[in-house]
Order: C-alpha cells, then sequence, then structure tokens
C-alpha cells in the first residue's frame, strides 16, 4: 500500500488532519472523479440518458458491494442512507404481540427507536443483552435469553461511541443455532477491516458509503440473506420494488431490490462503486492492519497524557478511539482541534442512552484514523491534546 501516492490522489490531505472517518472518510480523487463524470454527462446528455449509457458501470457498483461483503448482486440494495437501509430490513420482519427483539447496549439511538416504535405497535417486547465484564455484548447471555419468542436479534457491529468491536461472528453462531434472524448494522465496520456475511452468520446487514468506504455521503446499502427473503415483507410497494398486475394484486420483484424505490442519485451510486473497488483493490487485510494498528496507537498515546483517559470497550478494538481531558468539555476540545487543522468529532449522550446510563462518559472526543493518516499527523494530534490538558490543569 503506497500511503504517499494515496494521500496525494486525496485532496483533503492537502491540509487538514483528518481524523473523523467514524464521520465521513476523505473522498479519494478517484472516486471523485467517478461522481463528476457522471454529473458532468447528466448535463451533456439528460439524467435519462446518461443512467442508460452508464447501466454497466452501475451495476458494477451493485457487483462490488456485494463483494465486498461476500454476498451476491442480486442481494444487494441501495438506498439514500444506512438508515433507510436499516428501516428496510427491520419494518419488512413480522411481530406478533408477544415476540421478543433482542439488542444489545451498544445499539444506535435511531435503532432503538425502531425497536421501541414496533414494540409499542405490536405488542412485542425489547429485552437488552447486558455486556460482559470487558464491555462487550455477553454472548453468553445472549444464548440464555434466546427463547422460542425471540423474531430477532439486532447488533451494532460497531458501535458510533467507541472502539469496541462486538463479537458478531459468535452472536451469528447462536442466532443461527436458534433459527432467530441477526440484523447486523455493520455501518462503522464497512471499510475499517473485513466484513464477510458467511463468516459472520448474519441475516441482514446494512452498511454505509461515507464511513469507512470513503465513499460519498447519502448512500447506504442492505444485504439479504436470499434463504429468509421470503420471510420479509417490505414496509412500501413500489414501481421497483413490486409489478403491479394491472388489478388488485402485485408481486415483488427478484432478489433485494424489492427493498429499493425507483428515484436514486446516480453519480453517488457510482461514487459508492468507486470506493469500494478502490477498497477491494487495495485490500480489506491490509486496510483493516493498518486502520486498527493506528488506532491502538493512538489510544495507547493518548492514555499515557497526564489529564487525558481513553474509554473504549470491549476485547476487540478498532480505529475509533474515545477521550476526555480533564477539566475541559469534550465540545472545547474538539473544536480547539478544528481551529488547529485536526478533524475530530464528539460522542452524543442521546444517541447512546444504554451506554450512557452505564458509564456516564458522554460525550467524548471521538477521534478515527484511517489507513491514510500518517504517524507524524497521530504525533500532530497527541501534541495539540497534550498541550489542551497542560492548559487545563
Amino acid at each position: 500500500m503506497d500511503i504517499e501516492a494515496l494521500r496525494r490522489d486525496t485532496p483533503g490531505c492537502a491540509h487538514r488532519v483528518h481524523l473523523n472517518n467514524a464521520g465521513a472518510g476523505l473522498l479519494s480523487g478517484q472516486t471523485l472523479r467517478a461522481m463528476t463524470a457522471h454529473l458532468e454527462l447528466e448535463a451533456a446528455i439528460g439524467g435519462y440518458e446518461a443512467a442508460e449509457q452508464e447501466r454497466g458501470r452501475i451495476e458494477a457498483a451493485y457487483e462490488a458491494v456485494a463483494e465486498l461483503v461476500g454476498g451476491r448482486r442480486r442481494d444487494i440494495a441501495l438506498f439514500d442512507n444506512s438508515t433507510h437501509a436499516w428501516n428496510a430490513a427491520f419494518y419488512s420482519l413480522p411481530f406478533r404481540p408477544g415476540d421478543r427483539i433482542l439488542t444489545g447496549r451498544a445499539e444506535y439511538g435511531s435503532s432503538v427507536l425502531a425497536y421501541l416504535q414496533i414494540a409499542r405497535r405490536t405488542g412485542a417486547e425489547v429485552a437488552v443483552v447486558p455486556n460482559d465484564e470487558s464491555g462487550q455484548l455477553d454472548t453468553a447471555a445472549l444464548a440464555e435469553m434466546i427463547d422460542e419468542r425471540t423474531r430477532l436479534v439486532g447488533i451494532a457491529h460497531v458501535p458510533t461511541g467507541g472502539g469496541l468491536v462486538n463479537p458478531a461472528t459468535e452472536i451469528g453462531r447462536i442466532t443461527r443455532a436458534a433459527g432467530v434472524p441477526f440484523l447486523l448494522d455493520a455501518t462503522q465496520s464497512v471499510g475499517q477491516f473485513p466484513v464477510n456475511v458467511a463468516e459472520l452468520g448474519c441475516d441482514l446487514l446494512t452498511g454505509t458509503g461515507r464511513k469507512f468506504l470513503r465513499g460519498p455521503r447519502g448512500i447506504g446499502f442492505l444485504w439479504v440473506n436470499p434463504e429468509i427473503l421470503g420471510f420479509l415483507d417490505p414496509a412500501v410497494a413500489e414501481i421497483e420494488a413490486a409489478v403491479w398486475d394491472g388489478g388488485s394484486g402485485y408481486v415483488w420483484r427478484e432478489g433485494a431490490r424489492r427493498f429499493e424505490t425507483w428515484e436514486k442519485n446516480y453519480a453517488t451510486v457510482l461514487g459508492l462503486g468507486a470506493a469500494v473497488r478502490q477498497a477491494l483493490d487495495l485490500g480489506l487485510d491490509a486496510i483493516g492492519a493498518r486502520a486498527l494498528a493506528l488506532g491502538a496507537r493512538l489510544r495507547e498515546r493518548l492514555s499515557e497524557l497526564p489529564g487525558v483517559t481513553t474509554h473504549d470497550l470491549g476485547r476487540e478494538r478498532c480505529a475509533i478511539v474515545t477521550a476526555a481531558v480533564a477539566g475541559l468539555p469534550a465540545e472545547e476540545v474538539a473544536a480547539a482541534l478544528r481551529r488547529q487543522g485536526i478533524n475530530v468529532t464528539t460522542t452524543t449522550p442521546e444517541y447512546n442512552q444504554f451506554d450512557q446510563a452505564d458509564r456516564g462518559v458522554h460525550p467524548l472526543v471521538r477521534l478515527s484514523p484511517h489507513y491514510y493518516t500518517t504517524e507524524e499527523e497521530l504525533d500532530r494530534a497527541v501534541a495539540a491534546v497534550a498541550a489542551l490538558a497542560t492548559a487545563a490543569r
């Protein structure tokens, strides 16, 4: 992996230290060119005509996403964001009074709200699996909690509020043995390290383009296990999703595209395809090894600073690092770093309420390097945090 060449083809690297890849990764020139070329083609010949002309590259984007997660092209659906992809999967599941939804304590707020809404609407119940002593989901407790009433296990692979990597493979083994669908939110894991649906044992997986895949904002995807496709009833019937018989009947289209809607921003589809293809060409094993090593180095360096604490849970941790500076609110730390050209963000208590109830540590400063980050950039960020911590003492 030629880091310097990758950085030269990443415009943002020229003037920022970008440690907010868990928010939105920097677009590469390769991705940017794919998107702008399509917009220019639309301007030149028309939107419908450009989509028809680029049909092969559009289908190649689906193929790339399928290859990324170890699935097939027909099992991929594209959406305008990962939340809508997740909602399309979740709201297609049938729930009745007394059914149980099992989830974890690292879940994103939007997912929990959806669980609560369906519980209120249908009479289903939501049960939260506790963490083990390391802070990751307790798989032994999960195995004990699954019963004949369990209709779904929904888990975040990597939460938005920290560097924890939940034991998704073991969760998948448990759900497969129990015959319970497993919905995995892989928004923060795809593009950061290898994610393979067969190895994970999930039935539904969602992801986004804008984070560690370094794709554009405004696009997400869903993978559906074809073995459960017939069990799902898409929440929206639309001309892309279904075929109307002209009378009072309709049939769903084949494959996962029955969850899509007709209108799409094809510039973002092609941008996603370019970003995923670049990640595949670089190799997710190599990307993961470098990203996780950079995250571990940053976490260790920050934890050594007087007045600075790190707060990432789990036996396995990734390239998301959360930290606090004694005497300074997280928002002030993040703002001070941004003024120095260092992009970071903060965690939001309202989005992480189970974790906030457990630990009471949010908001935290969230720093997330990626493979194109250099060791020198980490040193610069650590020095900046150290100066803030010293000034606050």
